[in-house]
């Protein structure tokens, strides 16, 4: 972002990063709802959705701060995050998809990853 955007382009930038900001914090939402429905002492493959679904919350709630934070923020730093966070949110969206009642917790993680990847095109 090293040239001078118009601004209207950083209307755009900053809708981005709001809509991007509000996905993980739904996504953190929603997974910290689903996972404390699922009993941790079932069995192996749900304790691993648990795991998964825990991970999910804490990795999108720390992207929606670094996303809320000041524009102090080095441009790299924060595409890593937003991409830790894309990968863990198709991996949770996965975990949840295998089970027909967590179906809307998976289509959130999965709008997630896409608002994480279309800020990170925004930040290129």
């Amino acid at each position: 972002m090293a040239q001078q955007m118009t601004q209207q382009e950083l209307y755009g930038f900053l809708e981005d990063r709001f809509e991007c900001a509000r996905a993980c914090a739904e996504c953190a939402r929603v997974c910290a709802l689903r996972v404390s429905t699922l009993d941790p002492d079932v069995g192996t493959e749900r304790e691993q959705v648990r795991r998964t679904g825990i991970v999910c919350s804490e990795v999108c709630e720390a992207t929606c701060r670094a996303l809320t934070e000041g524009n102090e923020q080095d441009a790299d730093i924060l595409r890593i995050q937003l991409e830790w966070c894309r990968v863990i949110c198709l991996d949770c969206a996965q975990a949840f998809g295998s089970r027909p009642e967590t179906e809307k917790s998976a289509a959130s993680c999965r709008a997630c990853a896409a608002a994480c990847t279309d800020f990170i095109a925004a930040l290129a």
